[in-house]
Order: C-alpha cells, then structure tokens, then sequence
C-alpha cells in the first residue's frame, strides 16, 4: 500500500516548524490552525497524566513538539493558551521525578522561553523552579535549574536593578536555610548566593544575612560552606572583576577599521564592525562610570559580636560538634577574623588556643596565625600574656628546631603588631638576644621583633639594642609606648605639605611686592587667596565661654598677666580684705617663682582659687576679658586672636613659660589648619598632587633610606587589620632553616622553574609573532625563505652570472672589465 499524498493545509499542519513560521508572519489567518494544534496538545496532555509512568514513547514524543510549539507562539494567543503555563507547571511540580528526562528539559526550556515572551514573570519562574531544586534526586535536573535561575537573575538585574524580585528571592533562600537546619538543602541557597556575590548582582547586607545563618546551621556542609563564604567570597569576586577588565582590552578598533577600509565592503562585515563599536563603547562607558562601593562581607555583618560569639560556642566549644580538625580550624579563622576586624572583646577565645600551642600540633602554624589575627589593642595585655609566654617557652628555646623556633617569633611579632603591650620586659630582651643566633631565619625573626619595638616601646629595649634613632626619640619623647587604650588623633594625610605649599605661595608673593619674606600673614595676604575669606572659620562665632584677647608674637607673659590682673581687679572684682592677704601672699610667691626661686611651690586648692575671685555666695566667675593691648605692645608686629581663659591667666602659681607655651601651642597644633579651614575642591585637587609628588620624590636615591624608616615605622604602627594572616606568614622564614636541599629537591625545584622549549624563540621569530598578531603580512625575502629550493635555483644562477642584483665581487668585476678592455684594443 502506498503512502497516502497530503494536501497543501495538511503539509502545513504536519509541518509544526513551517506552521510556527507561518503563524509569526499572519497570526489572524492561522488562528484555525493553531486552536487544532492546541485541541491535539490538550489531548496528549490528559492522555500523559491519566498515566504518567506507564506513556508510550510516540505519545511522549508528540507531547514534547506540542509542548515547543505551542511556548514558542503563545503570545499571539494570549486568550487560547491562557491556562498553558500553569499546565506546564503542574507537571513539572507533580511529575518530576517520573518524566522522561527530555520531556522534563523541554518544559524547563519552555518555561524559560515564556519568561523571555513576558508570558510569566521571573517571580513565577523561580518560584517554581526552587522547590524542585532542592528536593529533586536528579543530578543533571539540578544543574539545569540552577543554570536557569542564575541566568534569569543576572538577565533581570543587568539593565537596573530589580530590587522587587531580589527582595523575594533572597526571602526564599532565607527561609530554606532557617526552616531546616538539619538537611543539606541549603547547599544550593549558598552556591547560588555565592554566585551572584561574586558576578556583583547582589552585594547588600541582607545577603550577608543569609550566608550567616548557613554558618550557623547544625549541617556540616552547610556551614562550612557558609564559613568560605566569609572567608573567600570578597577574593573571588575582586579575581572576577580583573579578568574582566582583562577582557576588555581584545578589541582592536584600529585594526578592524584598517580591515574594513582595505578588504571586501559588506553588510556582514559592517555589522560586525558596528558590534564591536558599540562594545567598546560600553566598556568605556563602563570604564568611566563611578566605581560601586563594594563592601566587604564581613563589614556588612549586623552583629559580629553575636555571630562570633555564636560559632565559638556551637562549632569550637560544643563537644558534640561533629566538624573535623580541617573544618574547625576554618571556623576559628573567621572567629578570629571578626575579632580582630571589628575589634570584639571574646575573652574565652582566647584560652581555646592554650591547649593547641604546641610544636607537635598539626596544623599548628594556622593555629598561631588565628591568634594573631583576633589579637588587637583592645584585648586587655594580661590576656595575651600568658599565650605570648607558653609560645615563646614551647617554640623559642636552643633545644628546638630552627624552623620551629623560627615560626614562634614570627608569632609572637605578629600579636604584638597588634598589641605591644603583650609583651613584657624581660621577655622581650631575651628574645631579641636570638638575633645572634647562626641560623638566618631565626636571626631574621628576632631582628623583625627587634625592629618592632624600636618604634613601639624602645624603653622596653636595652640601650645597647634601641639603635641611634629609637635613642634619640626616647630623650626626646618622641617615641614611647603607647598605653592600654589609647587611640591615634585622625589627621588629613598630607597636610602639613598643602600648609608648607600655602606658605611658600605667601612668601612668593610678597617677594613679587616687595615686601620682606619673613612678615606676618596680613589682610592683604588674605585677599590673594582666591575665595579664601569665604572659606574661613568665624572665629569669633565660638561658643566657648572664654573670651578673646588680641597677643602679638613678641609680647611678654608677664606683662600680659600683670595687665589681666589689674584690670579684673579694676572692673569686675570685689574682694574681702581676707582675700585681698590671700591675693598678696599669692603674688609675693608667684614673684618669687618668676625672679628664679629653687624653693618648694605651695599648692593651692581649687577652692582657695575659687575663693579669690568670685564673690561669696555666687557663683565662680566667668566672663570675657579685654585688654589694653596698646600698653602691652608697641611694636608695629600684627595681631593674632586667640582664645584667653581667665582661671589659666590669673592663676600666678602656674610657670609662665608653661603659660606661653599653652598661648602659642594653638598655632602649632598638627590639626590647626584643618580644624580653622574647610578644604575647598581645588585645595584636595592640589593636596593629591603634592602627596605623589611626595611619594615619588621619597623613592628617589638621596630620600629612600629616610623614607624606609619612616614607612617601616607607619606599617609596625597602623597595619592592615582588614588582611587575613595566613600560616604561610608564620612559617615565612622558616624557608631559611630548612638547611642545604637533597640533589632530588633541587631537580624537581629547577623542573618547576623551568620554562618550555617554545618561549625561547629568536628574534625574527618573535617579531614575525608579533606581525600576525597585527595582523601584517610578510616581506617578499621573509616569503623567499620558505619556498622550496628548486623554485629559487633559477634565480640564484641568474644573481650569479651578474643579474639585477648582481653576484659577483669587486675584483671579479675589475678582472671583467680589463679583459674587455684588452679585447677592444687588440681589435
């Protein structure tokens, strides 16, 4: 029997593909056709769940073609397929684990294509999708969801952010992982929160939330997971963000346009261009776009204090926990982490580590830079201590292995970067002693806690061990140690170089008026800044109770406090005749103090002070001052304003040097200039100058040895609390003590290092590399070399026998010619 010939409508029908087509061009024409197609659909679909296990194969395949059928034209029909996609869902949630594996990747596919047409949204989609993710058994079903779902987020959120359905999201992968802490459901909420920290689509403080409570679940891979997240989450996302600016770089824009304008001109090629213009011009966009602040995790963090303490009780401390030594030791580096960080006060963290301290330890170097890492100048000195002591009695002896002995100051040096005041005297000189030791790494190490101590607590070192600098600064009081609790003054750095620069432009100034270089700032000094008034602090808008006085530079204290008191005396105060005595026998000492007296000062109490110069029953007395400065100065020198604090002046039992120091203090103040004037934009555009004209003239021959110091001091002093401290650290200069390696290291050393035969190329070679990377032809000699020799003997004979270039040398040229000479004579 033959096959039966179909019609033209037939073929069509038949034809899904060619349908599809068809219908996209003219839906209204093929709406016929479509209700058919989707009655057939409709059928195979009841057919398929009235047994879903039991469905022949050609139902399942024509269910399939259906299926992609009708997802890819349904917003034609919206009307029609209106009940399609909750179809496909339904299946889906009840039939997963049963549906041909095909059939279940093509309603996935669907689904998704529907999402594309705006049919659902992503809500919908992930909705869906999440719940079979995390229950289904299938392996490849569960790499496709995720796929999906990664891909739809990153599509939604690539324009703007989608902050309604990140908000959602982020609401089912918490309540995945708080719901059951037990399961290992939560694995997928923390690859895909993973993921999309890394790509920079979510980056907020809700998602740290989340990653905290996967750290916290009673599941050991859910909380590891959690745990890597806060300790390698913000790398990977910063390694991610330089192979992509790597990336952008590939195109060539001179080179396709050299292309376009030499090859063949078509559309193909002028769309390519076109493509690539506009992404480059998307790159540059993205280039020139304000940098996002990208906040570390562990900054993020709502409660460290709670999520630290937390860990520590439920991983380190329980007994029950079930984490290996591998797993604890990455909960202690985050504990320690978060410690240190935010500067938390966990003070039975830190007896954990007493029973781990020790050389035969395994992984014991993680262990010590866990400690260091949580140590900060917040943790009470005579915590640390007793651990800074057991280190230095189980690694630093003469008994012990180089390398350990090596690995323990190391340690120690790194919790006193932090705390200084861990250590003691006596313990620090013996340790220095090391420095002596024949053993380099140990010698090293010893040297570096040398080092340290000479910024940070020199008196602690013997005079013999301070060094000439560390010396001068103890006499001076330059350098001392630091006591528990004390805190650094922020400053503006580099601003005593933008004063130096403002003074100079000053100088210049005046030079170019010709007036002296070294006079007072003046008004009109002033009025050359530009804007410089409207920049200024109203000093006089103060709200102290102290008044202000007007002191020239040149004046005398003794003169200014012999005019402030007999004025007050004069208008404001009334005293008894016992205080008037009492005010005597004051002054009488405070002459004796000023003429030179070695004798003992009498203290007077804060009441007897009182008592002098304020009225009885009233209160002590308070009010601005004014004095004649024209009986105090008759020199021409400028006025400066300052503040004048009456107890301080008319107090005679202080030293009037001390008196002077504290008027003149103000103005050498570090924090002066910034304190008295707001930084204008063209003010920190010039600060940012000349702080890298500073840093490129301090790496400069004459000024690095200087520099160094100063820079070793700065690291020592303020070091990078936010940089993990890695084992690699502490056993840094262990290296140097391992003695001489065995001939077998030494080859499978040079093995690593050395190169492959290809990178040692000639110069041609690497120059004709460079050639088509340009994508520049070859010379016509270049080519010459590799054609086949028998092509280039004709042209070799021909050279020979005297061509266009010409074989032969000078003196078979001049023998030719004579012997053609001759012949013309004989003739």
């Amino acid at each position: 029997m033959g096959k039966r010939k179909l019609g033209a409508l037939e073929k069509v029908e038949a034809d899904l593909p060619n349908l599809q087509h068809k219908i996209r061009k003219d839906p209204q024409s093929y709406a016929g056709n479509f209700r058919t197609q989707y009655q057939q659909y409709e059928s195979h679909r009841d057919i398929f769940l009235a047994a879903p296990s039991s469905a022949d194969a050609n139902g399942v395949l024509s269910l399939r073609d259906l299926v992609d059928f009708v997802s890819h034209i349904a917003d034609c029909y919206p009307d029609i397929t209106k009940n399609f996609t909750s179809d496909l869902i339904q299946i889906l949630n009840t039939h997963h684990q049963n549906l041909d594996p095909e059939l279940r990747e093509k309603i996935v596919s669907c689904l998704v294509l529907l999402r594309k047409k705006a049919v659902i949204n992503s809500t919908t989609l992930l909705q869906t999708f999440f719940p079979i993710l995390v229950s289904t058994p299938s392996k490849s079903l569960r790499i496709l969801l995720f796929t999906k779902i990664l891909s739809d987020l990153r599509s939604s959120n690539s324009k703007t952010k989608n902050h309604k359905l990140n908000r959602t999201i982020q609401s089912v992968l918490f309540e995945i992982l708080t719901s059951d802490r037990v399961s290992s459901r939560g694995l997928w909420a923390i690859k895909l929160t993973r993921e999309l920290w890394k790509r920079q689509i979510w980056r907020d403080a809700k998602t740290v939330e989340i990653m905290k409570e996967a750290s916290l679940a009673e599941n050991e891979k859910v909380a590891i997971g959690g745990v890597r997240f806060f300790l390698g989450g913000d790398k990977e996302r910063e390694e991610l963000e330089e192979e992509s600016s790597d990336e952008d770089d590939g195109i060539d824009m001179g080179k396709l346009r050299h292309q376009a304008g030499i090859n063949k001109k078509s559309k193909k090629k002028s769309r390519m261009l076109e493509k690539a213009t506009s992404t480059v011009k998307k790159k540059e966009r993205k280039k020139n776009a304000p940098h996002p602040l990208n906040f570390s995790a562990l900054h993020l963090l709502h409660d460290p204090q709670g999520l630290a303490e937390t860990l520590f009780q439920k991983h380190l401390q329980n007994a029950r926990s079930k984490l290996n030594l591998e797993q604890k030791l990455l909960v202690l580096q985050l504990v320690s982490r978060l410690v240190g960080l935010h500067k938390l006060t966990l003070l039975p963290f830190f007896s954990y580590f007493l029973k781990y301290l020790t050389p035969r330890q395994p992984s014991v170097t993680s262990f010590l830079a866990s400690l260091a890492q949580s140590s900060h100048d917040h943790v009470p000195p005579e915590t640390l201590e007793p651990l800074v002591q057991k280190i230095a009695n189980e690694f630093v002896s003469e008994a012990a292995a180089s390398e350990v002995a090596s690995a323990g100051l190391n340690a120690i040096r790194e919790i006193c970067v932090r705390q200084p005041l861990a250590m003691n005297e006596t313990l620090l000189q013996d340790l220095v002693m090391y420095k002596k030791s024949k053993d380099k790494g140990v010698m090293m190490a010893a040297k570096g806690l040398q080092g340290l101590y000479r910024d940070v607590g020199p008196e602690m070192l013997k005079k013999k061990d301070r060094g000439k600098d560390a010396a001068m600064g103890v006499r001076s009081g330059e350098r001392r140690q630091r006591k528990f609790g004390e805190e650094d003054v922020g400053t503006i750095e580099g601003l005593e170089l933008f004063e130096k620069w403002k003074e100079e432009e000053r100088v210049r100034k005046r030079e170019e008026r010709g007036e002296p270089a070294d006079a007072e700032v003046d008004d009109e000094d002033e009025d050359d800044d530009e804007d410089e008034g409207a920049w200024q602090i109203d000093d006089s808008a103060s709200d102290d109770s102290g008044g202000w006085i007007d002191v020239s530079d040149e004046e005398d204290p003794k003169a200014l406090f012999a005019a402030a008191r007999s004025q007050t005396k004069a208008n404001h105060l009334s005293i008894s005749d016992e205080s008037e005595e009492e005010v005597a026998n004051i002054e009488s000492r405070s002459e004796d103090v000023e003429e030179g007296g070695e004798g003992e000062e009498e203290e007077v109490d804060d009441d007897e002070r009182q008592s002098l110069y304020s009225r009885e029953g009233e209160e002590p007395y308070e009010s601005t001052i004014e004095i004649d400065q024209d009986a105090l100065s008759t020199s021409g020198a400028p006025r400066k304003r300052v503040k004048f604090d009456p107890t301080i002046a008319l107090d005679p039992v202080r030293d009037k040097e001390n008196i002077a120091d504290s008027l003149s203090s103000q103005f050498k103040d570090a924090n002066y200039f910034a304190t008295t004037r707001i930084l204008t934009p063209a003010d920190l555009s010039k600060l940012r100058e000349l702080r890298t004209n500073a840093a490129i003239s301090s790496l400069m021959p004459s000024t690095h040895a200087k520099h160094h110091q100063s820079s070793s001091q700065n690291e020592a002093l303020s070091r990078d609390r936010d940089a993990p401290v890695t084992a690699d650290a502490i056993s840094g200069l262990a290296a140097l003590s391992a003695g001489r390696a065995s001939r077998a290291e030494k080859l499978a050393h040079l093995a690593e290092m050395k190169t492959p035969r290809s990178d040692h190329k000639s110069k041609a070679a690497r120059k004709a590399e460079r050639k088509a990377e340009k994508g520049k032809s070859s010379t016509n000699r270049e080519k010459e070399r590799k054609k086949n020799f028998l092509m280039t003997l004709g042209k070799a004979k021909a050279r020979g026998k005297g061509g266009k270039k010409g074989g032969r040398s000078l003196v078979q040229q001049g023998k030719a010619l004579k012997a053609q000479k001759g012949k013309k004579a004989w003739r």
